[in-house]
């Protein structure tokens, strides 16, 4: 069930178009992608192409994946803006790294693990014994080490395969190992319109501390100190990017398609459907972090090696530059 319409909502739509800016040159800026363009992307796509950010007097360039991944473009100034991860966040900022996660896109992780349904994957416990196929990193060896010491389970028993970044559905068809990490909204929903059965275990009910951001929108520490009004008029264009693709989904699919037209109808199409469902409970509070999230994350990570330091969970995040829902404390 969902919420009824907040009149929060409405006051936020009507502020954000008084407080677009009129300019003889709008000001460039860039947001560097995490990966190749999909519905996580979509808000960013719509504020441009319904030119939200030109009413904020913004020409922004949305740049794609290169060998260089975005928090690094952020960090040396080769891109304001950029979308990322709680957790390359924390482990940046562990490394010194100056960068500061300004929203999220959502409230709750989407992700989880995945196997096929002929595996019998009921919850942590029955992962022993098992191969998981992921990418190689750290992070997903101490995530399933965390939820499945959680229940008693052993996570020494489980063979851990790097197949670097091939796609939930090609592996299973390869059977190329018995559970995997994806994301929902894209890699699940894909696998569904291709016909393959799977068992989904959401993170968030598996480890309270899993219930991190991802993905977020990071920029700078110098971006913040020298320019932070241009931070406050993106945020207040991106915002109503993603409010108008939560409240419209078929016609921010196809502004996404017309953009990457590359995509699969289908599959964009119904990520989007399911996107907005998610979104749509706290679309009146979009962007904001809390504190015990990011606090959570940061001690976890120092606890299990991914971070060598302690980093201020505080300074890794701002809801300072996202536009006023009237409800909500800023951190």
């Amino acid at each position: 069930m969902h919420r009824p319409f907040s009149p929060w909502l409405l006051i936020l739509l009507v502020g954000l178009i008084g407080l677009s800016t009129s300019a003889d040159e709008p000001e460039h800026v860039r947001i560097a992608l995490d990966w190749t363009p999909n519905t996580n992307h979509t808000g960013i796509i719509v504020a441009s192409a319904l030119g939200y950010f030109a009413e904020e007097g913004l020409a922004v360039e949305i740049l794609e994946p290169t060998e260089t991944a975005s928090i690094p473009l952020v960090a040396a100034g080769r891109s304001e803006f950029g979308v990322s991860m709680q957790e390359y966040v924390t482990m940046g900022r562990a490394q010194g790294v100056p960068v500061v996660s300004i929203a999220t896109l959502f409230q709750h992780n989407t992700s989880g693990f995945a196997a096929p349904r002929d595996r019998g994957i009921a919850g942590p416990a029955d992962l022993e014994g098992l191969r998981y196929a992921g990418w190689g990193s750290d992070l997903e060896s101490v995530m399933i080490r965390t939820v499945m010491e959680s229940v008693g389970a052993d996570f020494d028993t489980v063979t851990m395969i790097n197949i670097g970044m091939l796609d939930f559905t090609t592996a299973v068809r390869r059977d190329l190992a018995d559970f995997y990490w994806v994301f929902y909204g894209w890699q699940g929903i894909h696998a569904k319109l291709q016909g393959i059965e799977f068992d989904f275990l959401p993170l968030p009910e598996l480890a309270e501390v899993l219930d991190y951001y991802t993905p977020v929108i990071v920029t700078s520490e110098r971006m913040i100190e020298e320019r932070p009004e241009v931070v406050r008029r993106f945020l207040a264009a991106l915002t109503r990017g993603y409010v108008y693709a939560t409240l419209h989904p078929a016609e921010a699919a196809e502004i996404l398609l017309g953009h990457a037209p590359e995509l699969d109808s289908e599959l964009v199409h119904a990520s989007q459907a399911w996107i907005a469902e998610q979104m749509a409970d706290d679309i009146d509070r979009w962007g904001h972090q809390e504190a015990d999230v990011w606090t959570r994350f940061a001690a976890w990570a120092l606890e299990n090696g991914l971070i060598e330091r302690a980093i201020d969970p505080l300074a890794a995040f701002t809801n300072d530059f996202l536009p006023p829902f009237g409800e909500e404390d800023t951190g």
